[in-house]
């Protein structure tokens, strides 16, 4: 077992850096995303990074533990600031103070000269500590943040130099924002499916009501499908079905690419991934008047994807067996997030830091003129 900060991991954690010999390694980037959506997304930029020294920060979730495997992950964690909201605030402040450690000691030992963040509150501190020791901050809003940036965005905000906004709404609202808009439906024809639904909770927290909702179904034989439900941590396991806690995004991508029909929470990640596979999707949206979520983000987006037809949205549990036969009868579409115009972008940033710093490293020897800084 590794220790951490108010953790533990129970796989190795690579604690050095992913240098390599290609040019502009010099540059040390972190890239910080809390967990499911906002650690995918930091994946769809890894043409960008992954030619220079760079570490992730994030959550010690099973996405973040699959990671580890692969890349140099530091974990931080779990914060925000709807844990008060629903009633647990000792353990936001004292899950804070453990982050505010656990950050402190990572950016003095690592010094990343650059962060290209994605959120959530749990990379408030990363943030805070890299810009305090001078790093450039790249700030990238939540994809699931359609009409407003998130409390994250308004917060964190400031202390970035870059500040990205995913919809030209969200835009609008958070001064001094880019747009990057990398949602994109396919004309794909879907693929062949086998007779599987598999049911996701994602992989930060257990969704015990979407758990019951399809073993219940199954039960009442609205289910004549084959059944595999990853449940998360600690979450309920019904008798007589299949269930894992978790799964790694490798095993994620396999039984989505399986699976006809998927029961999945309002993760962006989950979505996204179930979207690209070309899935019959049916959201059951996280709720924040029920104690499932920090706020009703998930209803937000599920309901701007069914408005394009890509999936149908569970608002009332005892219409899940009509939304059953609806998803069979429906065609299913495809769709998935292209980041190539914010990858362009990023690699002239990052271009230009390490260019900067090799600057800086040389010896002036016919002028004494400073070098002149990006602008924050």
């Amino acid at each position: 077992m590794i220790k951490m900060a108010g953790m533990t991991a129970d796989r190795p954690v690579h604690d050095g850096g992913g240098r390599n010999d290609h040019q502009g390694a010099d540059l040390c980037v972190c890239l910080a995303g809390s967990g499911g959506g906002h650690v995918r997304q930091l994946l769809d930029l890894q043409p960008i990074w992954q030619g220079y020294d760079y570490f992730f920060v994030t959550e010690g979730t099973a996405l973040g533990r699959s990671l580890s495997s692969e890349h140099p992950t530091h974990f931080v964690e779990h914060v925000a600031l709807g844990q008060a909201k629903l009633g647990a605030p000792i353990t936001m402040v004292w899950k804070g103070i453990l982050n505010f450690i656990a950050s402190a000691r990572l950016i003095s030992k690592r010094r990343p000269d650059v962060v290209i963040t994605t959120g959530a509150g749990s990379m408030f501190f990363t943030i805070l500590f890299a810009r305090a020791f001078g790093a450039q901050v790249i700030l990238i809003d939540s994809f699931a943040r359609f009409k407003a940036p998130s409390i994250f965005a308004r917060i964190a905000g400031p202390f970035a130099h870059i500040r990205i906004a995913q919809s030209e709404a969200s835009a609008a609202k958070w001064k001094g924002a880019l747009t990057f808009d990398p949602f994109r439906i396919l004309d794909d024809a879907p693929p062949a499916k086998e007779p599987l639904l598999f049911a996701t909770v994602g992989a930060t927290l257990p969704f015990d009501r979407l758990v019951r909702l399809v073993a219940d179904s199954k039960a009442r034989g609205f289910i004549p499908e084959d059944v595999l439900i990853q449940t998360g941590e600690g979450g309920m396991q019904p008798e007589g079905l299949r269930t894992v806690e978790s799964l790694s995004f490798g095993e994620m991508k396999e039984a989505l690419h399986r699976a006809d029909i998927v029961v999945c929470h309002g993760g962006t990640g989950s979505l996204i991934t179930a979207l690209r596979a070309g899935c019959r999707i049916i959201a059951v949206p996280r709720r924040f008047p029920l104690g499932e979520h920090y706020d009703d983000h998930q209803l937000e987006i599920t309901s701007a994807f069914a408005a394009r037809g890509l999936l149908d949205v569970l608002t009332n549990d005892e219409e899940f067996p009509a939304l059953l036969e609806r998803a069979r009868a429906r065609t299913p579409k495809c769709a998935t997030t292209d980041p190539a115009e914010l990858q362009a972008f990023l690699r002239q940033k990052l271009g230009e830091y390490s260019r900067l710093k090799r600057s800086r490293r040389k010896p002036r020897r016919f002028s004494s003129k400073p070098l002149v800084s990006p602008k924050d």
